[in-house]
């Protein structure tokens, strides 16, 4: 037995050290004494994964009084996204103008036969659709962070270790240079996407992903200039069985992409079918970025056990119908922090599990409905409303032949085949 009495977690409580070689350890059920005051230090949190939940979350925690760290693997890479965002993000969330890349009033969905609907004439002559990339998003959003307290680590996570024992901390295994190194926590945010590795460590259970593929085209500038404030979804078999194309707008290129739930392993052969569909209108551009990643279809079964939440992807808090999650990333990483924030008395107290539970998850369900989706507001519910989106998403699986199958995990390595 090792006692470590790390400067910044002055526990001074017996525990196993973590084992060199990573050992898996057995997911454990625990339950922190949450009325318990600390003295001396402030309650000390993990948040893993720095996208738009992670620091989000890790920023709410900071400003609050909370002893943060943020784990970030890669700063300079971003999840493959379309980077739509709605404008109350923009005024909720704070975020400048300036990085904006586009300011989208015309949206299109064009049908197989070239029929087309423009949803651009129902927006009002102050609104628009703001499109970004999410490497400018995310670092904006990581240096707040960091300019409120926040301490971001430049990592990878390996694993997390789970105390056996309800005043024990949780142990945060990462590398930096090839180089082990190890870190005590009271209280992890899990906010590293739908392949989550602190899912996996608390045993949240897996969901149901659809994979999303898209190609960045740098277009030449007569080109560009059509899509000046345009952005384009397709729909159709050629394209997808049961989600839809995109070409939206970025600062000097578009991302042309595809989704699929049902036949990932046709994706490329549906992104092919998109670039055939949109030829005429990027002909002659040029592929800077190839990116594919996963997208969860429904929440986990577990997303907070033990001082441990899940916050956006990789609690699988995704817009089923549109595949968008930019939104209800930041805004559950930011109900994380703040629960967290108030269950600990501003960093005085230990929570538990009850208080993640009452604070966070309770607050987050009763407030994301059919209406928060759509309309981007958190609201009270209504069952009919949740009851038909419930029916739709059940119908959606069930066609797709996901219902009473176990659901899967998106192995990183099929992912890097694709790219």
């Amino acid at each position: 037995m090792a006692v470590i009495t790390h400067p910044l977690h002055s526990l001074n409580i017996p525990f196993k050290a973590p084992n060199p070689r990573f050992t898996p350890q057995p997911k454990l059920t625990i339950s922190a004494t949450s009325n318990k005051h600390i003295s001396g230090r402030k309650l000390t949190a993990a948040v893993i994964g720095g996208g738009p939940a992670g620091s989000s979350a890790a920023e709410a925690l900071a400003s609050g009084g909370v002893e943060t760290y943020l784990f970030e693997r890669s700063p300079s890479g971003a999840k493959p996204c379309g980077g739509a965002i709605p404008l109350c993000m923009l005024e909720e969330f704070s975020i400048p103008p300036d990085l904006i890349d586009r300011k989208v009033t015309h949206m299109k969905i064009i049908s197989p036969s070239n029929l087309t609907v423009d949803f651009g004439k129902t927006l009002k002559s102050h609104e628009y659709i703001s499109m970004l990339r999410r490497e400018v998003l995310d670092s904006y959003l990581r240096s707040r962070a960091e300019s409120k307290g926040v301490t971001l680590v430049k990592a990878l996570v390996t694993n997390l270790d789970v105390p056996n024992h309800p005043n024990q901390p949780y142990i945060i295994n990462y590398t930096v240079n090839n180089r082990m190194k190890y870190l005590p926590v009271d209280v992890v945010v899990g906010a590293d996407g739908a392949n989550s590795r602190v899912a996996k460590a608390i045993g949240a259970g897996d969901y149901a992903c659809a994979i999303a593929f898209q190609e960045r085209i740098k277009l030449p500038d007569d080109k560009m200039e059509y899509y000046e404030n345009l952005a384009e979804m397709y729909v159709g078999n050629d394209v997808s069985p049961d989600f839809y194309a995109w070409v939206f707008p970025k600062c000097d290129h578009v991302a042309v992409g595809t989704g699929t739930v049902c036949s990932k392993q046709y994706i490329k052969q549906y992104q092919q079918g998109v670039r055939s569909r949109v030829h005429p209108k990027i002909a002659g551009g040029k592929v800077i970025k190839v990116e594919a990643h996963p997208i969860p279809e429904h929440p986990r079964p577990v997303r907070v056990r033990g001082r441990v939440a899940l916050v956006g992807d990789a609690a699988g808090y995704v817009t089923k119908c549109s595949g968008e999650g930019i939104y209800f990333a930041a805004k559950s990483g930011r109900m994380c922090g703040e629960a967290i924030v108030k269950a600990s008395e501003g960093g005085h107290r230990m929570i538990g599990e009850s208080d993640l539970k009452r604070e966070y998850l309770k607050q987050w369900d009763s407030k994301m409905t059919f209406e928060s989706y759509l309309y981007k507001k958190l609201a009270k519910g209504n069952g009919w409303e949740d009851f038909k989106m419930v029916s739709n998403t059940v119908g959606s699986l069930i066609r797709c032949k996901l219902v009473g199958k176990g659901m899967e995990t998106f192995d990183p390595n099929v992912l890097a085949k694709l790219v």
